[in-house]
């Protein structure tokens, strides 16, 4: 059984993407946890309800449409942390970076508490709400050092590594199920999911990209870069069901692929900044804006050393989002995740700066070691650089990166506000997206969209120095409402209502799951706001009420002393929890009313012992991005100059020595190996530098708070462009590959209604010639958000009987934990009554004693009481000769060669990867994996005995029958 239903994204404008699969035998997989810009919680109220019976959870790409939930999750979803996830390792690192990044930037983030929820808790609420005065409090955030913990407690996993994942503890048993990450494209760890569960087979392809780019290999369809094959590899091809992405099903692609897309962002960028503009780009902060980084930094490094009359020369180019100093770093650390061509980039400067000499260390050009790029993480550097003039007065060429796409809550906004008054500034958008689906607040992005799609001031055309048209909307004046928002403390009668609601959430909490939750940790956080905020009205019943109330559940939680709650809902709990009480009824109970309470705390292990924490063997350098900005920028926490008299925390020990970092770790220099650290925040040019007195530094707000709403309006007057840097499959893509795969069953998400209709239409047309059949005989589903479709695989399985003289003639062999042997019987169908027919004699016989009438079975009674059971008995003598000319041997299994290799070495050969595929085994015997499972053998075929019976050659096929079950 498989049962697919999508949460967020079928047939929907919003970006996001949650779908939950069920397996046979209630197996639940929830693939990513995606929200959107409007970051609304109600959103994620049917993933809530699935929490308590989810298996395991696996992320894609790191990308707000993709895991932007997940904190929130953690933060708020009773025993959602207990759930194991699995991504790669680039997904991890980059998304961590990306929610912290989203948490510092916008207190939307934090979501507001429904009015409903307040409303339930405390009755002053509704008071607040009849005088027009809505509080719109918001939950409490997640700190940056709970994200990044989040993010540890992820598994990571390899690309083409089958991996068993481990159940959470409500989930049912796995029955071997297997997880494999293939690489998806798109971004950097992107990951096309197989799962592998009995018979179903089901592929997860959501937001791939199959055409290789600058920093990004293709999809692994094929397999992957370089591999030139015209044949879906084995293990993705033919899927029970196939989940695929439709968003840009009707997109045509470029011509000219992607040397023309990158020509053209640069004609565009160069067309503005000649005339002293400023071009702004909007993207997100850890995913596709490694793309555009790399192209523009490699693009300033050629121009400004062989084009003496390109405008890049004396244009600026920066790169602004608050934690992109760590994204960096983190890429750094990942090329091996990129295409080909940076890992040779990478080796040949490596080995370049090696031949120059310590001298020109210094001068190292990696791919992420930016010359050119600067980095902005603070709103005042943004400020300086949009200000900056040359020595004349006039205003200097600059291009900003900014986050994020949506222009909602990232530095783009504020760029845009900046520079919306001149017509010689340029905003080039990257992306396709959907038109405004709420036309009383529509977003800015999606506004400017439905701009260039209307071409309503007319265009600009400009020609580039290859004769191109640069076209270009000119907007003309039209204005668009801004909606600032900001965070506000709680006081008054909000706070009051804020008290009411997390106190009523902490006994619903504690009654369900029976321990602490994630709202005891703002517990301490509440009662100080409480006490700072009692001094304006400590004679006030009411809040003295909602004090009263929050503290007995503080306590309730904190002592494990169910004070708040009465006998009948504690329950048998009441044995632990009271004192005095030592008995309880549990006549007529059920459940675990019948059962002493015993509270077990299970220790994660895997099975090699304990689980390693990552986190506690990190290096120096890489401790130095403990919580989104680097530590040495930080100010000293232990400066006791304005300390005095305040509270202070208790992990706040006494000041470190020099030398030392904050976590007790020696201080290091980053820069080392012949790489220089990238010119970011602490190599700006003068007067761009950020001033302490300028801006302080974000702070993170503990304290409960509101959010609140200012609007403006903005007139906007600058250029409009768009190239399409989304790194998402097209239609040919689509056409192509989809009857390559040949899914038994697909399904279309992730893209809006008219677009997952007609590729629907289209896929049934190319499945159908496929296998000639007509085009009903298709299954192509496109369920709609919270639409569930059961896609289960027909299967033709019968279960027979082995007589005992067959199975003491079964040869079994072992194949990676599976017994597997050939069977070539006789097969024989054999009637036996069941257990009805007898208990039914019985019955008669009985009927018969007490003087009852015998009625007289039908035909159809009998033919129903047998049961048909099949046997398979040994064949008869004068057939095993006619049987063994026709059968053939076969090897069945898999075989990694990096199982092989390790196998070989421990023989006592030398053996080695060369290349993609292929094994080097002593020197003279080749051994390559085709994208189809074939493996092939070959040797040089040396003269010195190696091809004997006891060479390298037999040894190497002797290593590979004894992995795989021959079977005759």
């Amino acid at each position: 059984m498989f049962t697919f239903t999508p949460l967020q994204g079928a047939q929907s404008e919003s970006s996001a993407s949650q779908s939950l699969l069920e397996l046979d035998g209630g197996v639940k997989v929830l693939i990513d946890v995606g929200w959107d810009e409007t970051f609304d919680v109600a959103k994620l109220k049917e993933l809530e309800k699935q929490v308590p019976t989810l298996s395991f959870i696996l992320l894609t790409h790191a990308t707000i449409a993709h895991l932007g939930a997940y904190a929130h999750c953690c933060k708020h979803f009773s025993q959602f942390t207990r759930i194991p996830v699995y991504a790669t390792l680039p997904v991890i690192s980059l998304g961590r970076t990306l929610v912290q990044d989203l948490y510092t930037s916008t207190p939307l983030a934090s979501t507001v508490i429904p009015p409903s929820a307040l409303s339930e808790a405390s009755y002053s609420y509704s008071q607040s709400v009849s005088a027009n005065h809505d509080p719109n409090i918001l939950l409490q955030p997640p700190t940056l050092e709970e994200i990044a913990s989040y993010f540890t407690n992820i598994h990571p996993l390899k690309y083409s590594q089958p991996h068993q994942p481990i159940p959470s503890p409500n989930s049912a048993p796995l029955n071997g199920l297997t997880v494999t990450a293939y690489n998806a494209g798109h971004t950097l760890g992107g990951t096309i999911w197989h799962i592998q569960h009995g018979l179903e087979s089901v592929v997860y392809a959501v937001d791939w990209n199959q055409a290789r780019e600058n920093v990004l290999a293709g999809a692994a369809w094929l397999g992957g870069a370089g591999a030139g094959g015209a044949e879906v590899i084995e293990q993705l091809r033919k899927p029970t069901a196939l989940i695929c992405s439709s968003r840009g099903g009707e997109r045509l692609a470029l011509p000219g692929g992607r040397a023309k897309r990158d020509e053209l962002l640069l004609d565009m960028i160069k067309s503005a900044t000649s005339k002293g503009g400023t071009v702004l780009i909007p993207t997100d902060s850890s995913a596709r804006v490694l793309e555009l980084a790399y192209l523009l930094e490699h693009a300033w490094r050629r121009e400004t050393s062989d084009d003496d009359d390109s405008p890049l020369r004396t244009s600026k180019l920066y790169l602004a989002s608050k934690n992109i100093g760590a994204t960096m770093r983190y890429t750094r650390s990942m090329l091996e995740w990129m295409d080909d061509a940076i890992i040779r980039e990478f080796e040949a400067n490596s080995g370049g700066q090696k031949n120059q000499g310590e001298s020109n260390q210094q001068q190292g050009a990696g791919p992420f070691d930016f010359k050119h790029l600067r980095l902005l993480e603070r709103r005042g550097q943004i400020d300086r650089v949009l200000n900056e003039t040359d020595s004349l007065g006039r205003s200097v060429g600059k291009v900003i990166l900014a986050s994020d796409t949506s222009l909602e809550w990232g530095f783009s906004k504020d760029v845009l506000r900046k520079i919306a008054d001149d017509s010689r500034n340029l905003v080039i958008l990257t992306e396709r997206l959907a038109p405004p689906h709420d036309a009383a607040k529509p977003g800015l992005a999606r506004t400017l969209w439905s701009w260039w799609e209307e071409r309503k001031n007319g265009i600009t055309l400009e020609s580039s120095k290859s004769g191109e048209n640069l076209e270009q909307v000119n907007t003309g004046g039209r204005t668009v409402e801004l909606t600032e928002v900001k965070r506000s403390p709680l006081a008054g009668n909000d706070l009051n209502v804020y008290q009411h609601w997390l106190a009523n959430q902490r006994q619903l909490q504690t009654t369900q799951s029976g321990g602490a939750t994630s709202l005891e940790s703002s517990a301490d956080v509440v009662d100080d706001a409480s006490s700072d905020s009692s001094s304006d009205s400590e004679d006030s019943d009411t809040e003295q009420q909602g004090k009263a109330l929050n503290i007995s559940a503080t306590m309730g939680q904190a002592n494990r002393k169910k004070i708040g709650l009465s006998d009948e809902d504690l329950g048998i709990n009441i044995l632990l929890r009271r004192k005095g009480v030592y008995d309880f009824d549990v006549r007529g109970k059920k459940g675990r009313e019948k059962m002493f309470p015993v509270a077990i705390r299970r220790k994660r292990t895997d099975e090699f012992g304990d689980l390693i924490r990552p986190e506690d063997f990190l290096r120096a350098e890489e401790r130095d991005e403990v919580d989104g900005q680097a530590l040495q920028q930080q100010a000293n926490k232990y400066d006791t100059k304005d300390t005095l008299g305040k509270k202070r925390k208790w992990d706040d020990v006494t000041a470190p020595k020099e030398g030392r970092l904050l976590n007790g770790a020696n201080k290091r220099q980053q820069i080392g190996g012949g790489q220089r650290e990238s010119p970011d925040l602490a190599d700006m040019p003068p007067g761009v530098e950020d001033d302490a007195s300028d801006e302080e530094p974000d702070e993170e707000i503990t304290s409960p708070s509101r959010v609140v709403f200012s609007t403006e309006t903005l007139s906007i007057n600058v250029r409009l462009a768009f190239v399409d840097f989304a790194g998402l499959h097209d239609k040919r893509s689509l056409q192509m590959l989809i009857p390559l795969i040949q899914p038994r069953k697909l399904i279309l998400v992730s893209g809006m209604k008219e677009e997952t209709l007609l590729l629907a239409n289209d896929c049934r047309k190319l499945l159908a010639a496929l296998i000639g059949a007509d085009d009903t005989a298709i299954d192509v589903y496109t369920p709609e958000n919270g639409t569930a479709v059961d896609a289960s695989v027909d299967t033709n399985a019968w279960a027979v009987k082995l007589t005992d003289a067959l199975v003491k003639q079964l040869k079994w062999q072992n194949v990676k934990g599976l017994s597997i042997a050939t069977v070539t019987a006789r097969l024989e169908v054999t009637h036996h009554d069941s257990p009805d027919v007898k208990a039914e004699g019985s019955n008669k016989k009985q009927k018969l004693l007490k003087g009852e009438a015998e009625e007289t079975p039908t035909r159809e009674a009998i033919d129903a009481a047998q049961e048909e059971v099949p046997t398979l008995d040994v064949l008869p003598s004068n057939m095993v000769s006619a049987t063994r000319s026709v059968a053939q041997p076969l090897q069945v299994g898999d075989l990694r060669l990096a199982d092989l290799r390790k196998i070989m070495q421990a023989s006592g050969h030398t053996a080695e990867f060369r290349g993609e595929g292929t094994l080097l085994i002593d020197g003279s015997v080749i051994v390559r994996k085709s994208g189809t499972g074939r493996i092939e053998v070959e040797s040089i075929g040396l003269a010195t005995g190696l091809m004997q019976q006891g060479g390298t050659f037999y040894a190497v096929k002797n290593k590979i029958y004894e992995g795989l079950a021959v079977v005759k």
